[in-house]
């Protein structure tokens, strides 16, 4: 299946040199899930609500600050490289191009409405994501904006005392308070400025109650539910109140791209943080790990690098973790490095040993057929 029939050709489109004051106005406007960005014309990158938070809101940054990088789609490419491309280029949305001329845009939302028919071959169980960074509700709002950057997510539970989930703060709220904030300020009410936001706390800005999935239940379902309530992830929840995880839309768009050839799909977000390694380095590396192991039976790799501010001799600190979905379950691990290349081997070295401490692990020969069947016909 290709992209043809589901690219939009209506999208917000603003230059270089606009004020964020005015992409920020388009936002609320509009609503729209990114903005592509133009100099005279000629496609430059694309902004999403994250790039507004990170921001830290300032009236007078030009969108080009703001942009990220986001691939070029030719309007003939198939699902699967698109939804993969979304996913390493840690984007939401992306200019489609027929031939050398903007068409217009394919989005996160618009793949998974596509295929959403396909998605009950998967169970929510087989994608969450398991290592849950999460905030109290009485942490300040500032706080937890630094914990959205630090890791790079866009949603973090909010828990209570006794570490029940109470609420989930994501960019989103933030965005709709500050955009709320400005207009009170334009009104000439300047109780709500900047840096009052900062010390709020959480619980002030969170939504509750909070909307979860089932470990159990189909992709398909928790899926329609976040369409259904205008929100890209889901809490997964536990009998006892407790976090087993998060499901979010890329983890979805990340099991599109599995497939059922020989060789391990590895995907990378982030690339442009590759240093002294290369994408065919990391791949051997994580192959070589895993072929010492093999009654494990491993479908999808992760690599996601991060960059802190911190530097040494002028390489940034990264972090980088590395995710196996397996025919055991989700092995992961994380390490931080100046430059990728140190971080990669600390996360693999960690991985490794998280690989050793695992008992029993059993080859499911019947996981790869029963689990790609309906997304190979996509």
């Amino acid at each position: 299946m290709d992209i043809t029939d589901i690219v939009m050709t209506e999208f917000v489109e603003v230059g270089v040199d606009e004020r964020l004051a005015k992409v920020r106005a388009r936002f609320e406007e509009e609503n729209p899930r990114g903005v592509i960005v133009t100099d005279d014309g000629d496609y430059e990158g694309v902004i999403g609500e994250s790039e507004l938070v990170k921001s830290r809101i300032q009236d007078d940054t030009k969108a080009s600050v703001l942009m990220t990088s986001a691939p070029r789609v030719d309007n003939h490419e198939d699902v699967r490289e698109v939804a993969r491309l979304l996913v390493e280029g840690d984007v939401r949305i992306a200019p489609v191009f027929r031939g050398e001329t903007l068409a217009g845009i394919i989005t996160t939302d618009a793949i998974l409405q596509a295929v959403i028919e396909n998605l009950d071959a998967l169970v929510v169980d087989q994608l969450y994501t398991e290592d849950v960074v999460s905030v109290s509700a009485k942490s300040s709002v500032g706080q937890a904006i630094n914990r959205l950057r630090e890791h790079g997510i866009s949603r973090l539970p909010v828990v209570d005392a006794d570490g029940r989930l109470d609420g989930v703060l994501t960019t989103h709220d933030i965005v709709d308070f500050v955009v709320r904030d400005h207009e009170r300020q334009h009104k000439g009410d300047r109780s709500g400025d900047n840096d009052r936001m900062l010390d709020l706390p959480v619980e002030n800005l969170m939504s509750s109650p909070v909307l979860t999935a089932n470990p159990d239940e189909s992709v398909r379902t928790a899926v329609e539910r976040m369409f259904d309530n205008d929100v890209s992830g889901l809490v997964v929840a536990g009998d006892d109140g407790g976090i087993e995880g998060i499901v979010t839309k890329t983890d979805v768009m990340r099991a599109l791209t599995f497939t059922e050839e020989e060789t391990m799909d590895v995907q990378i977000t982030n690339v442009e943080l590759l240093d002294t390694i290369s994408r065919q380095e990391i791949v051997d590396s994580i192959t070589q790990v895993v072929d010492k192991y093999q009654e494990m039976n491993v479908m999808h790799a992760h690599v996601r690098f991060h960059e802190h501010k911190e530097k040494l001799r002028g390489t940034p600190l990264i972090q980088a973790q590395i995710r196996l979905r397996t025919s055991h379950g989700q092995l992961a691990g994380s390490g931080e490095g100046y430059g990728a290349n140190h971080a990669f081997h600390v996360a693999l070295d960690k991985l490794e040993r998280n690989v050793l401490e695992l008992k029993g692990i059993n080859a499911d020969k019947e996981y790869r057929g029963q689990l790609l069947r309906k997304l190979n016909e996509i």
